[in-house]
């Protein structure tokens, strides 16, 4: 895979792939970009696992470069606004001219066409766009939409899309040989993960017109967090009876909300009759009564705690990559499975070694960096 060096969705995506045996090669500018987060590179995880070159591709030369790694490479995954590659000389024209097997993934957030699709923006406005971002945050007077940080846009209807609008592409080319362009726009993902609601708000089960006011967006006393005793939290979500019928038994709330669990008009004094018994014990204390059950119950963990619990630590979820702790590969394989991650490379760490793998001389490298095209 040719990653050209972007924020966001695009190396998130590479990260997924990496993780799972992609060779990857990034091919970074000379000069350091991005939002200013001026960070070590060991903590910048969604770029692990990678090589690096850097190269300055507004060059001729540094474009020529790039595609030599083309020519070679099953993936290419690009996140400038649309046009920008072409402009460049590293459009999917140009590509496919010199690799027609090449799947050419494109990252954007307003897709390659369409009114907005020159526009800026970020994750927030994409979700903003779909509808997902009206039916998330705080209900009552001056209630307002709450940033999902950026999970939704940016990383769920984003990378992954992208990551499997790229597999699904090099199935295809199994039985085709040729390439294509995946066009994952950041919209059209949220919009995708968001069918079940575009569904019940159809068939008139969802109230659009407020906030923590439908079964999954925390109007549901039953599908909602709690306050403990220490200031921490809990949530709790047993949808199907059964399943409040067991949190209900094990935590002594009256048999009447059990047998009226649906019943909307008494969810008001629900959620105060459980915040009420929630408060009189510990977070650590709610999880040595419910955690394990069929409660449907997780205590709300830091990310600094979600690595030391005790599921989390059996199954090995998180490991230790040049002494930062992150979440390991996934999904998980029982043939195949992913291998350590390896740390995110310093910009160009691997130039020489990979320029020569791709078919330049001693000579030809140094000369490019004499020029000052790569670094």
């Amino acid at each position: 895979m040719i990653e050209l060096a972007s924020i966001g969705p695009g190396p998130m995506c590479c990260m997924l792939l990496a993780d799972l045996g992609a060779d990857v090669i990034r091919v970074d500018r000379l000069e350091p970009s991005g939002l200013g987060l001026a960070m070590d590179k060991r903590f910048e995880v969604n770029g692990r696992g990678r090589r690096s070159v850097a190269i300055d591709t507004r060059r001729p030369e540094g474009r020529d470069a790039v595609l030599k790694l083309v020519e070679g490479a099953d993936v290419l995954v690009e996140g400038f606004r649309p046009g920008v590659a072409e402009k460049m000389g590293l459009g999917p024209a140009d590509c496919h001219a010199r690799n027609p097997r090449l799947v050419y993934g494109r990252m954007t957030g307003f897709g390659q066409q369409g009114p907005l699709a020159m526009a800026a923006g970020h994750d927030l406005n994409y979700i903003a766009l779909t509808g997902v971002l009206q039916a998330i945050g705080t209900g009552g007077d001056g209630g307002k939409p709450v940033p999902p940080l950026n999970l939704v846009g940016d990383y769920g209807g984003g990378a992954l899309y992208l990551a499997f609008g790229v597999m699904a592409a090099l199935f295809e080319r199994q039985r085709s040989g040729r390439g294509q362009v995946v066009d994952a726009a950041m919209v059209d993902g949220a919009a995708s993960l968001a069918s079940i609601f575009f569904g019940l708000n159809a068939a008139g089960a969802w109230d659009a017109s407020a906030r923590e006011a439908n079964l999954l967006d925390g109007g549901a006393p039953f599908y909602s967090t709690y306050e403990t005793a220490d200031q921490r939290h809990i949530s709790l979500a047993p949808l199907e009876p059964k399943f409040f019928a067991t949190l209900a038994a094990a935590i002594d709330l009256d048999d009447r909300f059990v047998k009226r669990q649906y019943d909307r008009r008494l969810w008001p004094e629900m959620r105060e009759a459980i915040a009420a018994i929630v408060r009189r014990h510990t977070r650590d204390e709610w999880c040595a009564r419910l955690e394990g059950t069929d409660a449907c119950f997780a205590p709300v963990l830091s990310f600094d705690e979600a690595a030391g619990h005790r599921h989390a630590s059996e199954r090995g979820a998180f490991v230790e990559v040049d002494g930062v702790v992150q979440p390991g590969p996934a999904p998980r394989f029982s043939r195949t499975p992913a291998g350590r991650p390896q740390r995110t490379p310093a910009a160009g760490e691997h130039t020489d070694a990979v320029l020569a793998e791709a078919g330049y001389e001693v000579s030809a490298i140094a000369a490019l960096r004499a020029l000052g095209v790569v670094r």
